[in-house]
């Protein structure tokens, strides 16, 4: 993995993770120019992505239009004035900056601990280049360390968490908050996986899964990053996938 290392003053080991997530959120931006249609994605470090574009729309004419990866997305990015349309509206899109759960060397992916996954997935399908932040913890050897999210229907879900463990050959939960089943923008629910650092093929994982027919989706989003922009107590590195 090509790394281009992009440093304005460093981080002191006393950053904390909001700085480096800021300061990765903001970098992003680089990839976007005006004329671009940007795909807008989920999470607390994507969120400065979006602040920062903001910014740029209001105070630098950028010329852009977005198109958001989940309900509370779109609430942020209309308050920021950010022009936003429908995925059916545009002719794909010049690139997606989202935020991830974990990355591994070859690129590949854990996302869906915002429960958007379905939706991160399908954007990220329709764009040229998907360029990912993220915050040094989230690089990882072997995918699974986090749970990997996979979204279900409603409908006969206990059936499809069975499914699931006997396939996966680990705990799958039903993801709950606050005593209640995590419902999805979609009406979905989500099912976690905790099969522990263990994915070293995820392409195989997430056809295997995709084949259970009470699966919606599963937060395995294989070859389909290009970039990670990833900070760290020394600063902010672009990483490139060498492809």
């Amino acid at each position: 993995m090509e790394k281009k290392h992009h440093r304005s003053g460093g981080f002191s080991e006393s950053v904390n993770v909001e700085a480096l997530k800021e300061q990765a959120g903001i970098e992003a931006c680089r990839f976007v120019k005006t004329g671009m249609a940007v795909g807008l994605g989920t999470g607390s470090t994507v969120k400065y992505t979006i602040l920062e574009l903001g910014r740029r729309v209001r105070e630098e004419g950028l010329d852009i239009v977005g198109v958001p990866t989940s309900v509370a997305t779109a609430t942020l990015a209309d308050a920021q004035g950010i022009p936003l349309v429908a995925l059916d509206d545009v002719d794909g899109l010049d690139v997606v900056i989202d935020g991830t759960d974990e990355f591994d060397p070859s690129f590949h992916l854990i996302k869906g601990g915002g429960a958007a996954l379905l939706r991160e997935k399908i954007v990220a399908q329709a764009s040229k280049r998907m360029v990912v932040v993220a915050d040094s913890k989230k690089e990882v050897d072997t995918l699974g360390a986090f749970p990997l999210p996979i979204e279900v229907t409603p409908f006969a879900s206990g059936t499809t968490v069975r499914a699931l463990t006997e396939l996966l050959g680990c705990t799958v939960t039903v993801r709950q908050k606050d005593g209640q089943d995590v419902v999805t923008d979609n009406g979905n629910l989500i099912a976690d996986a905790h099969t522990g650092p263990t994915l070293s093929d995820p392409v195989a994982v997430e056809q295997a899964v995709l084949s259970i027919a009470g699966v919606v989706q599963v937060g395995l989003f294989t070859d389909m990053c290009d970039v990670v922009v990833m900070a760290s107590s020394d600063g902010v590195a672009t990483l490139v996938k060498p492809s």
